[in-house]
């Protein structure tokens, strides 16, 4: 079994079969198989509380599976725990540094504890922090910690980044700059692992994406497959003041792939909306029902999910 770092490309980053976890009655991960390449951006998208982080933490070896088998770069944790430590690098949903330290101090700090490593400097450069590399810890911005973060799981040189919900709860443009750091990652042909519940996020950095929900795998593929799933490129949604349309009287509109309907508004999955919003209009002035609200979009992860499931990715 390989235990360094010549391991082949061909070698999977990440191979997971027949993967289970329970806690007491909740099953947070239900027989999951999974195989990841090495070089590629993998996302597991999915509302909070669907396993994606106990799956994550099994990988990382800081959570037991009840059953299945986990193989990362080629090893397992129970027999070369030490070796995929070498090779991995971690960012957890929290990650409590110590504020009292400088930006400095603790790159060097985790530094220590990597035979192969990164230059510290090098590390802050590669992650924009060096007009904060003398300030403290307990000083820095939401954003900029979590950027330190990630200077903490580059500066061991990993092969493969582990990266749990990374930006929720940053702001706009701090989430831009760690994208930013990811596309890097990428670059470098260095495998990353994300979960997220922003579908925005997986579409614009994951090569291919997993979705899960009640810990299983619903779909998996690139984020184009999953959205031509829907058979629709638009998603047209709308309220109404009056009289309601019955599901089967739009499901017959021209383009309209399929009907939802939740909250007191419907949806429909659309291939032509150039077709399907001058048909809408015209029924709903037969049946004296006035529209109180009307928008239109393109088919996102998000469809795909609610397509899935019937509810919404920030339902839970």
């Amino acid at each position: 079994m390989a235990t360094d770092r010549t391991v082949t490309s061909s070698t999977p980053a990440l191979s997971i079969r027949g993967l289970e976890k329970r806690y007491g009655d909740v099953v947070a991960v239900a027989g999951i198989d999974l195989e990841v390449p090495r070089g590629e951006c993998f996302g597991l998208l999915g509302p909070n509380g669907a396993g994606k982080t106990t799956m994550i933490e099994i990988c990382e070896g800081l959570t037991d599976p009840d059953a299945g088998e986990v193989r990362v770069l080629g090893m397992t944790h129970r027999r070369e725990a030490a070796a995929i430590r070498e090779r991995i690098g971690i960012s957890l949903q929290e990650t409590q540094l110590t504020e009292k330290l400088t930006v400095e101090e603790t790159i060097a700090l985790f530094r220590s504890f990597y035979r192969h490593r990164r230059p510290v400097a090098e590390v802050i450069a590669a992650v924009q922090l060096g007009e904060k590399a003398k300030s403290r810890v307990g000083q820095l911005s939401g954003g900029q910690k979590q950027r330190l973060a990630l200077a903490c799981a580059l500066v061991g040189d990993p092969d493969l980044f582990f990266l749990d919900e990374p930006t929720t709860g940053l702001d706009p443009q701090s989430r831009r700059q760690l994208w930013d750091l990811i596309e890097n990652f990428k670059a470098e042909r260095r495998t990353v692992i994300i979960t997220t519940h922003y579908m925005d996020e997986a579409e614009q950095l994951c090569d291919r994406v997993a979705i899960v929900d009640h810990g299983k795998i619903i779909a998996l593929g690139t984020p184009r497959q999953l959205i031509a799933m829907l058979g629709s490129e638009h998603v047209v949604e709308f309220g109404l003041e009056g009289f309601q349309i019955e599901d089967d009287d739009l499901a017959v509109l021209p383009g309209v792939t399929k009907v939802r309907r939740a909250d007191g508004r419907y949806q429909f999955d659309v291939a032509h909306v150039h077709l399907t919003i001058p048909a809408l209009l015209a029924l709903l002035k037969t049946r004296q029902s006035e529209l109180t609200e009307l928008t239109t979009h393109t088919a996102t992860l998000e469809d795909v999910f609610v397509h899935l499931t019937g509810r919404h990715l920030r339902d839970g």
